[in-house]
């Protein structure tokens, strides 16, 4: 067995307890050395992008001992418990779809996380070479590219390459429902990924799970992938109304001119945001969202 060695690098893929490292140190052969590793003790809270201290205990394999300082950290979360999806992620890629059918609520919630965490946000809708579908779904993402959001369209299986340039010097992590095609994004820029793929049910109108944990993928060396298990909610039961209410751009610009200063937008009297609502300056889906995701976190 070889002598513990204190090395540096970032966990690539988290498989439960057990986690990919990439070490920061190269091969004989330039690479980049990969190291199977485990955490200390039974709790393990790391996440795909941790950079980490790792110690070599045998060929090929590690412990963690150490986790940096994240600068970011995506992760959902409710009542019982909390899922980590990404570590020092600068960019979340919400991927959306022609068919099937996405939700409306879920792409909120992932730009509500983002806005959190000063991350950015494009939206990528996928599959418009299903030409019949496109005016329903950028019918339906309108609100977020009048609000400043980019709306990506493509195809990813035709011209994936569209999204290269929004990805240059950013540690992106594609986010969405399953089926969407997260992982055909994946495979289409970086070969040799072989990120699992798998068609939709057309009777569920759903994805099915192909993607099973997180992996990042580099696409040069300022920038990175992360290719993330589908998701069918996205709870957010660890903020604050005051951090939900900063996350929306359209009520963001309305903070202070309401005339109470604990004012929670509800029934109060002169209200900044109710007055911008009824005079179409707020669309009504929004601040209903606003409205749930306060109710839900208390």
């Amino acid at each position: 067995m070889a002598s513990q060695e204190n090395l540096q690098g970032t966990i690539v893929a988290a498989h439960g307890r057990q986690y990919l490292v990439e070490l920061t140190s190269k091969t004989a052969d330039g690479r980049n050395e990969m190291l199977r590793c485990f955490p200390r003790g039974k709790k393990s809270d790391l996440a795909c992008g941790d950079r980490v201290k790792v110690l070599r205990s045998g060929d090929a394999v590690g412990v963690i001992d150490s986790v940096e300082t994240r600068d970011t950290l995506l992760y959902r979360s409710n009542e019982f418990k909390q899922k980590l999806i990404a570590a020092n992620v600068t960019q979340i890629v919400i991927v959306v779809a022609t068919e099937p059918s996405f939700s409306d609520e879920l792409i909120t919630r992932c730009i509500v996380a983002a806005e959190c965490q000063d991350m950015k946000a494009l939206i990528v809708l996928n599959k418009c070479d299903l030409t019949e579908r496109i005016g329903h779904a950028t019918n339906a993402l309108a609100p977020y590219e009048k609000l400043g959001y980019t709306v990506l369209r493509l195809c990813a299986h035709n011209d994936a390459g569209a999204l290269r340039p929004y990805l240059a010097g950013h540690t992106s992590v594609l986010v969405g429902q399953s089926g969407m095609g997260k992982s055909t994004l994946t495979n289409a820029l970086i070969p040799g990924a072989n990120a699992p793929t798998r068609e939709i049910s057309e009777a569920l109108d759903s994805g099915k799970h192909t993607t099973t944990h997180a992996t990042l993928y580099r696409l040069d060396a300022n920038s990175a992938l992360i290719d993330s298990p589908g998701l069918q909610e996205f709870g957010l039961r660890h903020l604050k109304p005051e951090a939900i209410e900063h996350a929306f751009p359209e009520l963001r610009l309305l903070r202070g001119k309401c005339r109470f200063r604990n004012c929670r937008h509800d029934r109060e009297p002169d209200c900044a945001i109710h007055a911008a609502l009824k005079n179409g300056d707020i669309a009504q889906r929004r601040y209903a969202a606003f409205r749930s995701l306060c109710a839900e976190v208390g």
